[in-house]
């Protein structure tokens, strides 16, 4: 069985959310874990790249994680073809614009919710990312709380009856 290297640019990260539930609970948990486990027996490694504005919070994350690579330069990251994975969970109003320098390299795309402040520019970034061939997708997390899936099972049992608006 061999081990699968994924390399993963991770900008925004020393964000609170970046930090706490990309970072900690899903990508570091991750290689807690030994990776993630393929159907053929696999395992599949994240190795991160922390990107960010700030040196200092980006070296004490990586030294909190052992996380051996961080960059002030997103340029250079998106440069590097052994990182396949563009993550982003910067501030919304920035993410069009780094989700397309992403796509223009070549990276598949995983990003934090929302994509885009309105609908046009986020179907544009879904085009953009169709017409280069590269994946994507959103995190969706919030749908599958635990909270949110008790509430839509009471709505399709009509415990409330019939809802008008909300």
């Amino acid at each position: 069985m061999a081990e699968k290297r994924l390399g993963i640019i991770m900008n925004g990260v020393t964000g609170r959310m970046g930090t706490n539930q990309h970072l900690a609970r899903s990508i570091v948990a991750i290689r807690e874990q030994g990776g993630v486990r393929l159907a053929n027996g696999d395992r599949v490694m994240p190795d991160p790249i922390l990107v960010g504005r700030s040196a200092e919070k980006l070296k004490s994350l990586a030294k909190t994680y052992n996380i051996e690579r961080w960059t002030t330069d997103l340029d250079a990251a998106l440069r590097d073809k052994k990182d396949r994975l563009f993550f982003d969970a910067a501030s919304t109003q920035l993410r069009p614009t780094l989700l397309k320098q992403a796509i223009a390299a070549g990276k598949d795309i995983y990003c934090e919710k929302p994509i885009a402040t309105g609908f046009d520019e986020a179907m544009d970034l879904y085009r953009t990312a169709e017409r280069a061939g590269v994946k994507h997708g959103v995190v969706q997390d919030k749908l599958f709380l635990p909270g949110l899936l008790k509430l839509k099972m009471l709505i399709d049992s009509g415990f409330f009856g019939r809802i008008f608006a909300i």
